[in-house]
Formats: C-alpha cells, structure tokens, sequence
C-alpha cells in the first residue's frame, strides 16, 4: 500500500466514512444533477401516465433508485477512478458497482432524514455508499451527520411508517445528537461510508435545492442473496486492471 491508500484505509476503519470535499468539479456536478432531474422527470411522467390518480412516492419522499439503469451518464461515473481509488483500500482490488439513487429536497420535500443505518435495508454482506452532494450541502438545506466509529456494530432500528421512506429508524433519535458530525460539502464534494455508520440529515429549512447522488458498492467476492432492484449492478473494478 501507498501512503495514500493507508491513510484511506485507516481514517475509514477508524471513523467508518471519509469526508472528500472535491470529488468532483462544480461542472460535473451541475451535469449529473441536470441528468438526474431529467430521470426523475421522466419517471414521475411515465408514472402518472400508468396511474394518473395514483399516489406519486418519488416527489412525496424525494427519493429514486435506478438511475445507472436508465443513464449512460451515471453509469459512466459509478465507474469513475477517483471513486474506485476510493474504494480499493476499504473493499480490496475487486470491485462492483451495486445500486444507485436519487435523494433531493426542496420547498415540498423539506424533511430530514431520521438516524439510521443502512444494512438492516438490504443485509448480507457489508456495502459501501458514497453521498455527492449535487448542491452546496448545508446545515440550512439538509447536510448529512454522522456518527463516527458507529460502524463497528449493528444496532437495533425500530419499524416505523410515516410515509418518509425510512421504515427501519433509531428509536430513540434525539441521544445521538450531542457526538454527532455535521458534515457540510461543497458541489462535488462527497462522503464514503460503511452501512453500518449511523447517520442522518438536517432538515431542508432553506426551501433550497440539495440533490444528491449515492452510489452503492460491494465486493465482487460476496455470498448475498439476489436483490431485485439491483439492476443495474456490474463489476467497476478487478485485481487485473489495477
């Protein structure tokens, strides 16, 4: 390993996530939000087509999942090497891109996300996320916070449905608070996370845009059951290429 790669790996298996301010540049960035309003736009159309009286759970939750199936654009950039160079030190040489989405919010979708983690979602082995704020992120328009070291255990999550898109939440929400990292990004900047990093939003009370896009990885060598939404899931990365 490089210096690099073993400050990586060691901030990661200290923290459980890794704060990287300029991912990407302020174009990049504004590209793939153009595309993903684009997607969602085209989703919501064809929706309200199928089912014109029908509830509509993209905008009422601000979240899609799919958009490497449906643009080449973010298929592109799911395989992007500053990603992968990422990835490698904590998910070894062999690599594959799993899932992705959209989350946003705006004057209607205003809501922060509750405390939780994200492997009791979809279990089996370990994943990786990376979240890249497509805006500026903000404590005012919805900025992530974290938890640091949380991912070295699973915690019990509760069952709840409030129409948020967060069924499995920590019961008790407010605790956490007090050693909680707010972490505010720049366009194009990012945060690498375990699924097992408690973490949460603020609130969007600016009425403000803040799109962002998480990709989702895991290693090639993984015994998980199939994952009907995982579509789109294919290998970025192998020991041959590197």
């Amino acid at each position: 390993m490089t210096t690099a790669t073993e400050t990586i790996a060691a901030n990661f298996e200290r923290d459980g996530y890794l704060i990287v301010p300029d991912l990407f540049t302020a174009d990049e960035a504004g590209r793939l939000k153009a595309e993903m309003q684009a997607v969602v736009d085209d989703v919501v159309r064809e929706r309200r087509a199928e089912d014109p009286d029908g509830p509509e759970p993209v905008l009422s939750v601000g979240v899609y999942v799919g958009l490497a199936y449906r643009s080449a654009l973010f298929r592109t950039f799911a395989g992007d090497s500053r990603i992968l160079d990422l990835l490698e030190p904590i998910l070894g040489p062999d690599i594959e891109f799993l899932s992705d989405k959209a989350v946003f919010k705006d004057h209607d979708t205003d809501f922060g996300s509750p405390w939780h983690q994200d492997h009791p979602y979809w279990v089996g082995s370990h994943k990786i996320s990376l979240w890249v704020a497509l805006d500026e992120a903000t404590v005012a328009n919805g900025c992530l916070k974290l938890m640091p070291g949380s991912h070295r255990a699973e915690v019990a999550h509760a069952n709840v449905d409030d129409g948020h898109g967060f069924g499995y939440r920590l019961g008790d929400q407010d605790t956490l608070e007090a050693e909680a990292v707010t972490a505010p990004l720049p366009v194009g900047g990012a945060i690498v996370f375990h699924d097992l990093t408690l973490h949460a939003s603020h609130e969007n009370a600016s009425g403000a845009d803040r799109w962002v896009w998480i990709p989702t990885y895991r290693s090639l060598h993984h015994d998980d059951p199939p994952y009907p939404w995982a579509v789109a899931a294919h290998p970025v990365r192998t020991a041959n290429q590197t």
